[in-house]
């Protein structure tokens, strides 16, 4: 027999989906069920490899961590790359199978419904339960022909559905019961009740509110969530998260750590040890800002590196970077950060954007190729600088070549080695995601900047505010009602 099913679908996109289904994840979990995550579709930049060697959403790998399982490739079977305002890269089972825009993949999603009816039947194999998360609102009546990521998904295979709505953006009464009013009568029948998400202040103020959503909608209300502060501390799914993020204010003793904000910044979870660090000031600086002055320029992923050079040149950007390092400041940059770091950078083919080249920052004398496959691997060993271990991941397309390539940044455990570093050994660059994770390589860099090093266990950190997470709504949300209600 199968595994039972809950969907949860939200009323916008950034309501709390992601770390709703991961909370709830841990807390089944910890009642002794077999629990898997499963988002059909998935849009983000922010991607993990996965222990059968493809690619999902961060998200998704986070809410594999919260079942204590390996993340594996259909718990998102659909993921979407952006790499422009209106096209992105095509991911399918962990694997790319091409670029569309939004038009031409609106187009696409029926032949896409056999990978994640496929998926989701792999996964109800193994599990007791699903919790399936739905993508961006359920009330995006527009695309619901084709749908493949809420009602759609949903009435394919008969899931139950509770709707996420956000009082903290305000209008969650509108949010709630206007989703009610646009979608269509036998989508609306799946929904079994609603959650109210990211609630501050005294509950008992909003239970009119609760009435007054059950009295237009005949939903049931399931729980009011307060904010939960501790989220800050678990890696983000999307980038609307680094624009909303406030700059720790820089205190005496900590250092700068500055980071320009691309366009089209990938596996921007690469900084969230370090926003935790109590040593470090990380600031991300929007386009329109001037770089401050920093101990270490970070260039971060890039899901079009090319275009997000240019974006970079047009802040005015390079002229920062160049002066710091002229200065002797530290550079570091992180795969789409590194190619920028070099001579330059050509992509005959197309393959993330139109077909050119450009020349890059010159602070490495390397020179990047976007061709041949993409590499997905889970990497380990140490740096060359100072012997410290590390752990990660690469995720890239591109062969980097030049004589930079005589310092290596990393040395893997199979003695091979990746990055490239300059004379002064001031700029370094490397293809490997998920260095600050590690404690004893944060604990090296922070050295390396005169930093003062924490007792911080980044990954005992996520563990315990999994924990925190499953007992908060343990206390908020009808969790035995959501049970009942899987099917």
């Amino acid at each position: 027999m199968g595994a039972r099913a809950l969907m949860i679908q939200g009323t916008g996109s950034d309501v709390g989906k992601s770390l709703m289904v991961a909370g709830l994840c841990r807390a089944l979990t910890r009642r002794g069920l077999r629990v898997r995550p499963f988002k059909p579709q998935n849009m983000s930049n922010n991607a993990a490899v996965t222990a059968d060697g493809g690619e999902i959403g961060r998200a998704q790998a986070l809410q594999a961590r919260a079942c204590g399982v390996p993340a594996s490739v259909h718990m998102n079977p659909i993921l979407l790359k952006p790499q422009s305002e209106i096209g992105s890269q095509v991911v399918v089972q962990g694997r790319v199978i091409g670029n569309a825009k939004a038009r031409e993949f609106q187009g696409m999603k029926p032949g896409l419904m056999g990978a994640v009816l496929e998926s989701f039947a792999a996964l109800r194999r193994e599990a007791d339960i699903l919790l399936v998360e739905g993508a961006g609102s359920a009330a995006e009546v527009n695309l619901r022909d084709n749908d493949i990521a809420n009602m759609g998904f949903a009435r394919r295979v008969d899931v139950p559905v509770v709707l996420l709505g956000d009082i903290d953006r305000g209008g969650v009464i509108a949010q709630i019961v206007g989703t009610k009013a646009v979608i269509d009568p036998a989508d609306a029948a799946l929904v079994a009740g609603f959650l109210v998400n990211k609630f501050r202040g005294d509950p008992v103020l909003f239970e009119p509110g609760i009435r007054l959503i059950e009295r237009h909608t005949g939903w049931p209300g399931f729980g009011l969530v307060p904010f939960f502060t501790d989220a800050h501390r678990l890696p983000a799914e999307d980038a609307m998260a680094l624009t909303g993020m406030r700059t720790r204010h820089h205190q005496q003793g900590q250092i700068n750590i500055v980071v320009p904000l691309l366009p089209r910044i990938s596996n921007f979870d690469d900084l969230d040890p370090l926003r935790l660090e109590p040593g470090v000031a990380l600031h991300m600086v929007r386009p329109g800002d001037p770089l401050p002055l920093a101990d270490l320029i970070i260039l971060p992923g890039s899901k079009a590196t090319i275009a997000d050079l240019a974006a970079l040149r047009r802040a005015g950007w390079d002229i920062d970077i160049l002066a710091h390092a002229r200065r002797g400041g530290r550079v570091l940059g992180i795969c789409g950060g590194y190619q920028m770091l070099g001579t330059r950078i050509d992509d005959p083919n197309g393959v993330e954007g139109p077909p050119g080249s450009c020349d890059s920052l010159g602070l490495l004398q390397v020179e990047t190729v976007l061709s041949g496959a993409k590499t997905l691997q889970a990497v380990q060993g140490t740096s060359v600088a100072d012997n410290a271990a590390f752990s990660g991941y690469e995720m890239h397309i591109g062969v980097t070549q030049g004589p930079d390539l005589c310092r290596p940044s990393l040395r893997f455990i199979d003695g091979t080695a990746d990055g490239a570093t300059s004379p002064s050994g001031r700029v370094a660059g490397c293809y490997v995601h998920g260095l600050f994770n590690n404690d004893e390589q944060r604990a090296a860099w922070l050295r390396r900047l005169g930093a003062p090093v924490s007792d911080m266990d980044y990954e005992f950190t996520v563990e315990a505010t999994l924990d925190a997470l499953a007992e908060h709504l343990e206390r908020h949300v009808a969790v035995d009602r959501l049970l009942d209600l899987a099917r």
